[in-house]
């Protein structure tokens, strides 16, 4: 495994040549295919890749743990991981717009879905922690009613957002979840961050705690302004050209759902 690389997030590493030269391969072939053969896109399309997004997170948790196959381990490997997963999603979505085209959300979820439980399951097999686990059932406890609230706030002061629907929806609960799961795991559990600049929201001097967020109330206020700010910036983008604007502002909730189920599942078995 490479060493670590320079002014990125802790943990980013670059697997050895092969496995490098063998993702970008896929990688570019399945962008290629699905640029010749561009699948259909809708809110429901996006919705069904939140389960792909949580198998990269759980995968990365097995690879962080030491709890994977060493053939294996260099897929899973931050950024390797998200292009291991994307490639197996895009695969998954061009077979079934061609085989059931009329089902693709609902085989498309499925399909990630089964590919995430055995995962999950064998990153519990490693070893529970209950005060882990107790943390990350009050993260995404917490998360619900806050994310909530924000997306009632927001589509009542710009109405306009309501267009990008669940998928904006699920945009504001990724990011809620990854502030609320990040502040708890820093206050709670001792985790550290791995993200430079959150790491800097993370250690400010002089803030007030609050219960259970602590300090990290404020990096989850930034989350939360920022990825209504986006939602609110996509919807033009959505309503005039909804293939594209839902396409990217699901990977604005993948930037954050990705790491808030990365961190609920870590603190679960190392907390």
């Amino acid at each position: 495994m490479a060493g670590a690389i320079p002014f990125l997030p802790a943990g980013t590493t670059l697997p050895p040549l092969p496995y490098l030269v063998a993702v970008l391969l896929a990688a570019g072939a399945v962008g290629v295919a699905l640029r010749r053969r561009p699948p259909r896109v809708t809110g429901r399309h996006v919705l069904a890749l939140a389960p792909w997004m949580a198998l990269g997170s759980a995968a990365h948790v097995l690879y962080v743990v030491g709890a994977l196959p060493r053939a294996l381990a260099p897929l899973a490997g931050s950024p390797t991981v998200y292009l291991t997963v994307g490639s197996l999603a895009g695969a998954t979505w061009l077979a079934l717009a061609t085989a059931q085209p009329e089902r693709v959300p609902t085989l498309l979820a499925a399909a990630g879905a089964l590919l995430l439980a055995p995962v999950v399951g064998a990153a519990l097999a490693t070893g529970v922690s209950p005060a882990g686990a107790r943390w990350s059932t009050v993260s995404l406890a917490a998360t619900v009613p806050i994310a909530a609230a924000v997306w009632v706030g927001l589509t009542r002061l710009r109405p306009e957002t309501a267009v990008t629907g669940a998928v904006g929806a699920l945009a504001v609960f990724g990011h809620a979840l990854d502030g609320v799961s990040t502040a708890v795991g820093t206050t709670q559990l001792g985790f550290g961050e791995r993200t430079p600049v959150s790491r800097i929201l993370l250690e400010l001097g002089g803030i007030p705690p609050v219960p259970v967020l602590g300090e990290g109330w404020v990096f989850l206020l930034v989350k939360l302004a920022v990825a209504s700010a986006v939602v609110w910036l996509f919807a033009e983008y959505v309503r005039d050209r909804p293939s594209e604007g839902y396409l990217l502002l699901g990977f604005v909730a993948a930037v954050g759902l990705g790491p808030a189920a990365h961190n609920l599942l870590l603190f679960a078995i190392a907390g």
